[in-house]
């Protein structure tokens, strides 16, 4: 196919002008998917005659991916302007493809930047434009000749690890209005320009929710609101904790690294910490009715948990049963921590103000 090779800096990729029809067999449609014990983002399975809400149900799903869940109405709102759009064009900006093979370029003649590109041996990742290509879909579906007629403008990226892919994914999405801050953090540790602090945060935030010894095993909501099951605290409340506390125990100087030595110390902390907490609290822990394990309380906790660890010089070894016995006042006051009257008993302007007041009377608890 003819391509046009762009030259910047160290990288290089290539614009292509994809036919409809080639384009839709050569891309693979896939969605990020959050590990053993969360459900993924399905279809809706009540309506059998809905085609969209088939092909949605049916897309590959990995927790390796980067891609978001798709969105059937916004693949439906996409589709009916292919339908209507006349003399605007309906994909007038570029897709993102990639692959990690190296394709072949051949320049023509004189021409060093147009030439004759191969097309990979596997199907290519889409980076970005997954909600068009899908709407293009059920457009060829319904209008394949009208279809036919339509070129994707496309980049392709080739020849890097799919990292590189996920990285490109972040750059593109990192604006409030087009990624939520907890699958950004998904990926911190695929940015290669991300601070390493962030990327050791997001670290031990995976370990909190998928080890099978952590006390927030999924209890963490990945998924914003769309999670349908019970959680404790939104990941991005406890990921700005967890950084908190790095930032504040970090030296002035001192360089931050997120080898997996440091991700275990620092879990290892907060894991200990909270199975103290959960001893101390007895019955309360988890208990609907009660608002210990919820983000206000929670994140009360990890900021008393900076500062133990801050404050105890002991070796880590009996730390867990040492902490158990610095957090046992804990369960003597477990009453003021029930849902009647809470916000009373903590009256604040917010939760900001809030936080900071329910940590500042479990550290006084603690002699802290």
């Amino acid at each position: 196919m003819i391509a046009t090779r762009i030259p910047q800096k160290d990288a290089r990729f290539y614009f292509v002008s994809y036919p409809a029809e080639d384009l839709l067999r050569r891309v693979r449609f896939i969605s990020r998917y959050y590990a053993e014990g969360e459900a993924a983002i399905a279809a809706d399975p009540g309506a059998k005659d809905d085609e969209v809400a088939g092909f949605i149900g049916r897309i590959e799903r990995s927790d390796a991916a980067f891609q978001r869940a798709m969105s059937k109405a916004k693949v439906k709102a996409i589709r009916n302007f292919y339908e209507t759009a006349v003399t605007q064009p309906p994909i007038p900006g570029t897709v993102l493809l990639f692959t990690s093979e190296t394709l072949d370029f051949s320049p023509l003649g004189v021409y060093q930047h147009v030439g004759d590109l191969k097309e990979p041996r596997e199907k290519y990742l889409i980076i970005d434009g997954q909600h068009r290509l899908a709407a293009l879909e059920f457009f060829f579906r319904s209008h394949p000749e009208e279809a036919r007629s339509i070129h994707v403008p496309c980049v392709v990226f080739d020849g890097q690890s799919e990292d590189f892919a996920a990285e490109m994914f972040v750059i593109i999405n990192s604006t409030p209005t087009r990624i939520n801050k907890s699958h950004l953090i998904d990926l911190y540790e695929k940015v290669s320009w991300e601070k390493p602090d962030k990327r050791l945060a997001a670290k031990v935030i995976e370990r909190l929710y998928g080890d099978p010894d952590s006390p927030l095993r999924y209890r963490i909501n990945r998924l914003g609101n769309r999670s349908k099951q019970e959680k404790w605290i939104m990941q991005a409340e406890l990921f700005n904790e967890v950084h908190r506390w790095i930032v504040r125990s970090t030296k002035r100087g001192e360089t931050v690294d997120a080898s997996a030595r440091t991700v275990e110390k620092r879990y290892r902390t907060v894991q200990e910490f909270l199975r103290a907490a959960r001893s101390a609290w007895g019955d309360a822990w988890g208990h609907p009715k009660y608002h210990v394990t919820k983000p206000v309380t929670l994140k009360a906790m990890l900021r008393v948990c900076a500062d133990l660890a801050l404050a105890d010089d002991h070796a880590d070894e009996n730390r867990e049963r040492r902490w158990a016995q610095r957090l046992a006042p804990w369960g003597e006051v477990a009453r003021e921590f029930r849902d009647e009257g809470f916000y009373e008993r903590f009256a604040a302007k917010g939760q900001v103000e809030r936080v900071a007041k329910v940590h500042r009377y479990l550290a006084q608890r603690v002699g802290l």
